[in-house]
């Protein structure tokens, strides 16, 4: 295992830990909203640690390798096999744009959501809304 991916992993957990820690034992709805955001991006960091491979080249960045061979000869082959065995992870990288999509989709949700909360309550407090609640 490569120092950044043990890097990657280390600060991954460490956000994780953050969120999860923040999402339990904080009271106030925004820092749960953000302790939340925080997980998901201890995952795509997790994502991204298991893509990394160490010399790889980022489909994306260097397409050039197939498009540059020329198609009557075979060396188009011999091009695609050496980026084929250069080339990164594709899947984790994908996995990881597909999630911060949907990250900031969800965070913008709950932060409506806590305006929502919070002009009917006049609290981001979460136990005075949940006694506010049980008053009504």
């Amino acid at each position: 295992m490569e120092p950044f991916q043990t890097g990657a992993f280390l600060t991954a957990g460490v956000l994780i830990v953050t969120g999860f820690w923040a999402i339990i034992m904080m009271d106030n709805l925004l820092k749960k909203v953000i302790g939340a955001n925080l997980v998901g991006d201890g995952v795509n960091l997790v994502l991204i640690g298991i893509g990394y491979r160490p010399g790889g080249l980022v489909p994306e960045v260097t397409h050039h390798f197939h498009a540059s061979a020329v198609p009557s000869t075979f060396s188009h082959f011999l091009a695609f096999n050496e980026f084929a065995e250069l080339a990164s992870y594709p899947l984790p990288f994908a996995l990881v744009l597909t999630n911060i999509v949907i990250g900031a989709s969800t965070l913008s949700v709950m932060l409506a959501l806590s305006v929502v909360l919070y002009h009917k309550y006049q609290t981001l407090s979460v136990q005075k809304i949940f006694e506010a609640m049980e008053e009504d």
